[in-house]
C-alpha cells in the first residue's frame, strides 16, 4: 500500500511592526513571505517569496529587525495582489510556524480587509508551532530560532538580519532535526513502544545468509561515520557509547 503524501508548509513572515495588547497585529500588516515546501520529510526545492507593499509606514524598530524600509516597498505588490497565489501555496498543508499565533494572526488580520477573503488560516491547513514543540522538548531553556539552531548544530551564520524566505529555510531544518530520529524510542507513551516494538516482531524473517551481498564502506565513509560520532558525542557531553567501543575496538587492534 503506498503511503499518503504528507505536504509541509515551513513559513514565516516580517511586518511592519507589532503592539503589545495581545494582538499584535492590530494596526500592523505583513510586508514579507517566506515559504519553503517539505513533501514526506524532503525539502522539495519550491519555495514561496514575496515582499509586500503595507498602507502604512514600516516602525524603525521593525526595520532594525528585517532591514525592509518603506523605500524599498514602495513599488511591491498589495497583499490584495498575491492573496490568491499564496493561498494557492499553502492551501491544504501542514503550516510549519515559529510561534504560530503571530503570524496565523496578520495572515487572518490581512485577509479580513479583504472585499472576498479566503477562509481563516486554521480552516484551510493544519498548524504546527514549533516554539511550542520547542519548549516541550527543551522546558526553560531559550527557545527562539538561534538557540534551536545552536542546539541542534545548524548552520545559521547567513542570518544576519531576519528574513522571512531564510528563516523558513532555517526553520525547516530545525524542525526536520527535532522531529527525526528515533520518535517511538523518545516517547514518553509505553503503549506506543510496545506497539512499535510488536509491528517489528511481526515482520517474517528469513534468517538464511548464504545469498547475502556484504559491502563493506570505503575509508571515506567510515570517517564520515566517525565525524558523524564525534557530533553526537559532543551533543551528549560523552555520553556517544558508539563511539566509546570504536575507541575499545582500536585499542584492542592496536
Amino acid at each position: 500500500m503506498e503511503q499518503p503524501i504528507q505536504r509541509q508548509v515551513v513559513l514565516d513572515t516580517e511586518t511592519t511592526g507589532m503592539n503589545f495588547d495581545g494582538k499584535p497585529y492590530i494596526g500592523h500588516n505583513i510586508i514579507e513571505i517566506g515559504a519553503v515546501e517539505v513533501i514526506n520529510r524532503r525539502l522539495t526545492g519550491r519555495t514561496y517569496h514575496v515582499y509586500i507593499k503595507p498602507p502604512r509606514a514600516v516602525e524603525e524598530e521593525a526595520i532594525k529587525v528585517h532591514g525592509i524600509t518603506d523605500e524599498f516597498l514602495k513599488d511591491k505588490p498589495t497583499f490584495a495582489e498575491i492573496v490568491d497565489e499564496f493561498v494557492d501555496f499553502i492551501k491544504g498543508a501542514e503550516l510549519v510556524i515559529h510561534n504560530a499565533p503571530f503570524d496565523v494572526g496578520f495572515m487572518d488580520h490581512e485577509f479580513s480587509f479583504l472585499k472576498n477573503p479566503p477562509p481563516k488560516t486554521a480552516e484551510m491547513c493544519e498548524v504546527t508551532d514549533t516554539l511550542l514543540m520547542a519548549k516541550k522538548m527543551y522546558p526553560g531553556k531559550r527557545n527562539n530560532l538561534d538557540a534551536l539552531c545552536s542546539r541542534l548544530g545548524i548552520d545559521n551564520t547567513k542570518r544576519v538580519l531576519h528574513g522571512a524566505l531564510l528563516d523558513a529555510e532555517i526553520l525547516a531544518d530545525v524542525y526536520l532535526m527535532m522531529t527525526g530520529g528515533q520518535i517511538a524510542l523518545l516517547s514518553d507513551s509505553d503503549e506506543v513502544k510496545e506497539q512499535v516494538v510488536d509491528e517489528v516482531l511481526a515482520i517474517p524473517m528469513d534468517f538464511n545468509t548464504s545469498d547475502l551481498i556484504l559491502l563493506k564502506p570505503t575509508a571515506e565513509e567510515q570517517q564520515a561515520h566517525l565525524e558523524y560520532l564525534k557530533l553526537i558525542d559532543k551533543k551528549s557531553k560523552g555520553n556517544c557509547i558508539w563511539l566509546s567501543e570504536i575507541a575499545t575496538s582500536s585499542d584492542k587492534l592496536n
